[in-house]
């Protein structure tokens, strides 16, 4: 099946509540423009480098979403385009976010990333501290928290995988009742989306199930 072909099977098949954010890491500017023609406007970044590059060659009217562990010294690079970070998850990186935003004249959408997984090579916020963490960001004017992200284990174990939506869906849930900003919660990707979404997922990242498998 072709990109669009693929693009339009996923959106038959989830609701228009759920919003779907194409993976384009490593794809070519043919490949996105194919899914952009198909009326994707949502892409998703790992590499700022590679995300600055391709906005500057793609329409203006595309959302890009860095969903990429971030680091500080590369924030001033998007900061002025930017539609989403996922991957807020440390203060010292909410601080360079907001200077950054401030110096951009604008105010930049967040996620919190929380580490569900076991893994080790999962980065991610200690579910713990989510409510503290949340207090102590709201000092930054330049910064708007709008929901929640996590990658769950990569493992064939569904139960698992199921436990771990299962577990941010509550932890969404309560941060949604102290503040209707927070109304994205990002879960889900190719392999696991559809248990995602059964398990509360507005927000999914998906990448070879659009573009085919990856070649490195």
């Amino acid at each position: 099946m072709s990109i669009r072909d693929n693009i339009l099977s996923i959106k038959d098949e989830i609701s228009n509540e759920v919003k779907l954010v194409a993976v384009s890491k490593t794809r070519s500017i043919d490949e996105i423009k194919e899914a952009y023609d198909s009326n994707q406007k949502i892409f998703g970044e790992n590499r700022v480098q590679e995300i600055v590059e391709k906005h500057q060659l793609l329409p203006d009217d595309i959302e890009w979403h860095m969903i990429g562990h971030l680091q500080k010294n590369k924030v001033k690079y998007i900061s002025n385009f930017i539609t989403l970070i996922h991957s807020l998850d440390r203060i010292s990186l909410a601080a360079e976010i907001d200077k950054c935003a401030k110096k951009s004249n604008r105010k930049i959408d967040c996620l919190i990333q929380l580490k569900i997984s076991s893994e080790e090579t999962k980065f991610g916020l200690d579910t713990r501290l989510l409510e503290d963490f949340y207090s102590d960001i709201q000092k930054y004017e330049n910064i708007n928290i709008v929901g929640l992200m996590g990658m769950a284990s990569f493992t064939e174990n569904q139960q698992k995988i199921s436990d771990e939506f299962s577990q941010i869906k509550e932890l969404y849930d309560i941060m949604n009742l102290k503040n209707s900003k927070i109304k994205n919660l990002s879960i889900g990707m190719s392999d696991d989306y559809r248990l995602a979404i059964e398990k509360g997922s507005n927000m999914i990242r998906v990448g070879s199930k659009i573009f085919g498998k990856r070649s490195y």
